[in-house]
């Protein structure tokens, strides 16, 4: 069963990214995003669009920066593989052509929201 106090503050990050995204001028097109292949685990924390740009957020939020390096340190390099294989899936179903993509980690360590763009 899951910490569901875990699960609550992943919500309320994503709640928060989607947000920040908006702030910038991002449209967010998708918020848990999960694939039909039944082969792919786990979902798209956020996908959001500016233009032509396609942004494929992953948003960690932990209680405190001091746990382990941090909500950033929690996207390690098999989740990025994954994070890369589910956002194939998700521009398979797109109907757009000529888009641009980045990979962005949102990470909130306690309140502190820090963006970073073009993460992997």
């Amino acid at each position: 069963m899951p910490d569901l106090s875990n699960v609550a503050r992943g919500r309320w990050g994503e709640s928060r990214g989607a947000r920040y995204l908006r702030s910038l001028g991002f449209t967010v097109v998708d918020v848990g995003w999960r694939p039909p292949e039944r082969e792919l685990r786990g979902d798209l924390d956020i996908v959001a669009r500016l233009g032509d740009l396609v942004v494929f957020c992953e948003v960690k939020a932990r209680r405190d920066a001091g746990r382990f390096g941090g909500a950033v340190a929690a996207v390690t390099p098999a989740k990025q593989a994954q994070i890369r294989a589910l956002a194939a899936s998700w521009l398979r179903r797109c109907t757009a052509n000529d888009l641009r993509v980045r990979f962005d980690v949102i990470a909130i360590d306690g309140v502190r929201l820090t963006h970073y763009a073009a993460a992997f």
